[in-house]
């Protein structure tokens, strides 16, 4: 795909003659050509680099010395040193964690870490290369459950080495125990059990070396055991097959044994190749723009990363209490649910292209709930870390559950409504007050909180309208308006009351804001303004008319202050107010079609496509988030945005694309044609659906994955009949 001594342009200008056009993907193509996963590996992107397959439990890849907020996936473009290569990674958070089983190959065994220059440097989907500066050559790929490894020494070295050590961990991991045991002549095998974000992690490994190892040195201390291995250097590379288990070393050899017992290691990195050619192909799409198809698939790579696999290939897991269960072949077990940034886009579009793994999320939700009292909140390898705020574990499983993918409706349902009636986090004021309070213990946050609180008991309510609970339907309906409590009239703001009532008496200043300690979650009062995207309508009423709504929201995009010294890294990618670098501003743009004029939301939309991604290393504005950023520009290239975060209505935008085909699975294809699309021809002037006129601004998940068609007819102008009448609206 992409060596780093060709330069971005010139990499784009060298298969242009292959790619350019406006033609779609052959059946079978190798879409994988247009992912270039250097992007976001610069600037604050944080995403992981190296190879892995589609929600795969491994994520094997390198990892230097953390200098900063900027390695929180373990790897940073700026960088060119190394402390070797380690299983598993997160992408795009704002936190760091993993990195668990580190391994160094090295001619000296004295080496702590090695230097490389990104000229020789080289990751496809599912391989990653580098030639070290000492002339060792590592070449990485990866199955589900299982890392490879192929190391080339230099001729004329008579021994070579590898150091596995224990004891290395990404941002907050720290090794708690330790142990690693040589098997044989060719195995070792062990675990470590680690704490970090992840306060109770535990992996088990087990690695076969394709020579005898001819001398080890073990070392175990308090920071973690590290091992030298030796091995006889000849003509032949070294390979490395590694298994990892949550539960046991057993279970990693079984994983092994069934994923990767006698492949070779090209075999494995075709495999992995073809897993992420098979996930890709879902979306073709057609454009005369390689860059736009470049960005376009490394975002659709991106957004599969995570969840990740979390069960073993016998269906065992390590569950939320820390014990062993079993799914029984119910369902396979995922992690890393980074829920507050993926319930916006990430989710909503793998409902749509990953229809059968929906329901193995729910069945994780579900499993999740049992054993720690309320769905997952921020679930890393079967912690929770209560990260971030709300209950978007709720919002997610709504969803699924109003889109078909829950049998168990009923047990949803009351794990939907047990995790919202807690006393945790702030909701025993939300429940007393009916808003949560600033001048309270945990009171910080509080406008942000609430608005959060307000999106998942929309979700209740509409699943136990769903299932005929009118009771409870009708009381969560009501909480789910509590956000009118935090809205200032006479500002036009979002803002933070006391219990007595009464919005803070200090001078407000809408631009300014103090990281995780003031009335908003990584943001401002401008920002948080529009988080309501389960009640759009009833937003725009707090205004007093659309046209006040409406000339708030214009000034959004266009209004300059200071965000002040204390201010979040998070809030990037500023347009005016509008920070599309962080999650809540994320379905702001699509507002716009509520209030009947979305021809508004097209130059922004086009803007933030084509200036705040791009096809360089700092391609992404603001942090990855597992796969949220990402899931954005693919729903929003594509024409289409899941604002109502719970039941499946898609707004339409300004596609970029000539026309988008989706497999939404059981055979089905959906298309999204724009006609007489162009950088000039940014607006819809009407649009077909499957041949009928469509008048609406907006298109149900149905009817997508229903299959057919979904024509748009582009133009210079805005158009003075699509979606602008009540009835078109969402």
């Amino acid at each position: 795909m992409k060596t780093l001594s060709i330069t971005a342009s010139l990499f784009l200008a060298l298969t242009a003659v292959s790619c350019a056009g406006t033609q779609s993907e052959p059946a079978g193509g190798d879409f994988a050509r247009y992912v270039d996963p250097f992007i976001g590996t610069g600037d604050h992107g944080h995403v992981f680099l190296g190879a892995n397959v589609p929600f795969g439990m491994v994520q094997l890849g390198p990892s230097q010395r953390v200098k900063g907020w900027d390695w929180c996936s373990g790897y940073h473009y700026s960088d060119t040193t190394l402390l070797g290569f380690s299983h598993t990674h997160l992408s795009g958070t704002g936190i760091g964690d993993l990195g668990d089983l580190l391994m160094l190959p090295t001619i000296n065994p004295a080496d702590t870490m090695a230097t490389f220059s990104h000229l020789r440097e080289t990751c496809t989907p599912g391989y990653y290369k580098v030639t070290l500066d000492d002339d060792i050559t590592a070449e990485l790929t990866a199955t589900t459950r299982t890392g490879m490894h192929r190391y080339s020494f230099p001729a004329g070295t008579d021994t070579a080495f590898v150091k596995v050590d224990l004891g290395y961990g990404i941002g907050w991991d720290r090794p708690v125990e330790t142990s690693l045991t040589l098997d044989n002549d060719s195995n070792i095998s062990g675990y470590r059990y680690s704490s970090g974000w992840a306060k109770d992690q535990k992996m088990y490994f087990t690695a076969q070396f394709s020579k005898p190892i001819a001398g080890s040195v073990i070392d175990s201390t308090a920071t973690g055991t590290v091992a030298t291995l030796a091995f006889v250097n000849d003509e032949a590379p070294l390979l490395v097959k590694v298994g990892l288990s949550p539960v046991s070393i057993d279970n990693a050899v079984a994983n092994l044994m069934y994923e990767n017992s006698d492949s070779d290691f090209d075999f494995v990195a075709r495999e992995a190749r073809e897993a992420w050619n098979s996930e890709l192909s879902k979306i073709d799409v057609e454009t005369s723009s390689l860059s736009d198809k470049h960005k376009f698939y490394t975002a659709l790579y991106h957004t599969m990363f995570a969840p990740a696999t979390f069960s073993d290939v016998n269906g065992d897991y390590r569950g939320a209490d820390g014990m062993v269960y079993n799914t029984g072949g119910d369902f396979t077990n995922y992690t890393i649910f980074s829920l507050w940034d993926t319930y916006r886009a990430a989710h909503p579009l793998s409902t749509i292209i990953h229809s059968d793994i929906q329901s193995d999320y729910a069945g994780t939700f579900q499993e999740i709930y049992r054993r720690q009292g309320k769905l997952p909140v921020w679930h890393l390898h079967g912690n929770e870390t209560d990260c971030m705020i709300g209950n978007p574990g709720v919002i997610v499983l709504g969803d699924l559950l109003l889109k078909g993918f829950v049998t168990d409706t009923i047990a949803a349902y009351e794990a939907m409504k047990a995790s919202c009636m807690l006393d945790e986090r702030s909701l025993d004021a939300l429940k007393k007050y009916g808003y949560i309070p600033y001048d309270i213990e945990g009171g910080e946050e509080n406008v942000a909180k609430g608005l959060e609180y307000a999106i998942a008991d929309n979700a209740v309510a509409k699943v136990a309208a769903l299932l005929g609970y009118s009771d409870d339907a009708e009381y969560f309906a009501q909480r789910a308006k509590s956000y009118g409590n935090y809205f200032d009239p006479a500002t036009g703001f979002m803002r933070g009351k006391s219990v007595a009532g009464e919005f803070r008496d200090e001078v407000f200043n809408p631009f300014a804001t103090t990281h995780r300690a003031d009335d908003y979650c990584e943001g401002n009062g401008w920002q948080y303004a529009w988080l309501v995207p389960h009640d759009p309508h009833g937003l725009i009423s707090l205004f007093g008319s659309e046209e006040r709504f409406v000339a708030k929201l214009d000034s959004l995009f266009t209004v300059e202050g200071s965000l002040g010294d204390e201010a979040s890294p998070d809030i990037s990618g500023l347009i005016g107010q509008y920070a599309h670098g962080n999650e809540p501003s994320h379905h702001t743009v699509y507002l716009y079609n509520y209030a009947g004029q979305p021809w508004k939301a097209a130059p922004l939309l086009r803007h933030i496509m084509n200036e705040l991604y791009n096809d360089d290393m700092a391609g992404l504005c603001g942090n990855e988030d597992v796969g949220q950023m990402s899931a954005w520009y693919v729903l929003s290239s594509m024409g289409l945005y899941q604002v109502e975060p719970t039941g499946g209505k898609f707004v339409i935008g300004s596609p970029i694309f000539d026309k988008a085909s989706v497999n939404v699975g059981d055979g089905k294809v959906f298309e999204i044609i724009a006609r007489n699309n162009s950088g000039e021809n940014i607006y819809v002037q009407s649009a077909l659906l499957n041949g009928e006129p469509y008048g609406k601004s907006f298109i149900d998940y149905r009817d997508i994955m229903a299959g057919g068609s979904l024509q748009l007819t582009m133009g210079p102008e805005p158009s003075t009949t699509f979606g602008v009448n009540s009835d078109a609206r969402p």
